[in-house]
Parts: structure tokens; sequence; C-alpha cells
């Protein structure tokens, strides 16, 4: 009988590891398709990846126009149920118009479920400023992710970038150290005067004015923090590689 040969400890993997690599691929993956996922690192963003970042026509179509519509509706008719129901129908039609076209179909799918939620809690309760409370808890969630990031030494989009990257040690380098951390900063102000501006009109129960302002703060502020973002991420990448 022979024995058999001991195992290479080198080719096993611990499930526990094997775990890790799957939520590493997977953050990844969803770096990799965000707006920041667009240019990498070093590159030199254009208007067209800015225009891609957003969706194009249709990314700001059906961004803005269930909002557009909700402000139209309530401010004519002053009514919940027909301001609501109104950008409900909008994202089905984008729903299937996707379907038709056979295009990635889960962007308007997770639209028309944040606008399906938002809409049931303002039927629910009867109040039109209902329909912009989960936006708030979605911006409050990364406000407080990007907090602690921080306070950890972590910077959000510093770890978004590594991914991209492959750059595991940014943290030694202390001039991309200081620009993500900046850059992080930068989110969680966008963040925080979302919330700063919009929660008081939501309490003051102004909910037309707070829908103009969501339509505002929303993708073009988002635009503009992301641009800056890239230039700032891009120089530092630059450097570095000189």
């Amino acid at each position: 009988m022979t024995a058999n040969p001991p195992a290479d400890p080198a080719s096993e993997s611990t499930p526990q590891a094997s775990s890790t690599d799957d939520l590493r691929a997977a953050v990844t993956a969803a770096a990799q398709r965000s707006g920041f996922g667009r240019v990498a690192p070093g590159e030199r963003p254009s208007a067209h990846d800015l225009w891609g970042a957003v969706g194009g026509v249709r990314g700001l179509i059906e961004s803005l126009l269930p909002g557009f519509l909700f402000v139209v509706v309530f401010t004519i008719t002053q009514d919940v149920t027909l301001s609501v129901l109104v950008p409900v129908g909008i994202a089905v039609v984008f729903v299937l118009a996707r379907i038709v076209g056979r295009s990635p179909v889960m962007p308007a799918v997770i639209g028309l479920v944040g606008i399906a939620l938002s809409a049931g809690l303002a039927l629910w309760t009867g109040r039109a400023e209902e329909n912009f409370l989960l936006g708030f808890v979605i911006n409050a969630v990364w406000l407080v992710a990007l907090l602690v990031s921080l306070v950890v030494r972590r910077p959000l989009i510093g770890i978004i970038t590594g991914l991209l990257t492959g750059d595991g040690g940014w943290r030694d380098d202390p001039a991309k150290r200081t620009v993500l951390t900046l850059t992080t900063w930068l989110w969680v102000a966008l963040f925080a005067l979302r919330l700063g501006v919009q929660v008081p009109l939501y309490l003051a129960e102004q909910a037309a004015a707070l829908g103009a302002t969501k339509l505002l703060m929303g993708l073009p502020l988002y635009a503009a923090v992301l641009w800056v973002t890239w230039l700032m991420v891009r120089a530092v990448y630059a450097r570095a590689n000189d």
C-alpha cells in the first residue's frame, strides 16, 4: 500500500477565503458598473464618459421624468393619488420599453421598485411628502457609510479606486491617501447637502418644492460631484505614474 502524498496547502482554499474572494469580486463588479467605474483612475475623463455614467439619453429620461411628472401633476391638481401613480405608470413603461428593445432591464426595474415603494408610502399616509421618505433613507445610509469609512481611515472612494485598479497599497502613498480622503468628503457633502435642504421642506409639508429641489439635487449634482472626483483621482494617479 502506498501512502497518498500530502495535500498542498497552497492548492486548498477554505470556504471563508472563497467567500471573501466572491465578495471582493462582487464589489469590484459593482464598482465597475457604477458611474465611477466608467473612467479608470489615471485616464482623462471626457464629456462622453460623463454622459455614459448618467446613462445617456435613456438614463437621463428615466431618472428625471418620474420626478418631473410628480411636480407638475401635484402642482396642478394637489391630488396625492394621481401625483404618485403617474410616475409609477411611466416607470412601468420604461421597463416594458427595455424588454421590447432587449436592453438591460434591471436599471428600470430597480427604478420602478423605488418609485412604487415611495408611492405606496404616500398613498398609505395620504401625504405627498412621504413620496420622498425612501430617498432620505438611501441618502442617510450612504452618508453614514461614508462617514464610518472616514472614521476607520478606509475612505470609501479609496476602497472603490483600489478595487478598480488593483492598487491595494494606495494608503501607503500620502498623496493618494489625501486625495481619496478629500473626494470621500466631497461625497459626504453631497448627501449631507441633500438631506440638509430637503428634510426641512419635508417637515414643512412643501411637497412641490421638495420635488423640484430633489430634481435639481439629484442627477445634475451627482454628475458634477462625479466629474470633480474623476479629475482629482486622475490627477493623483497620473502624478504617481510619471
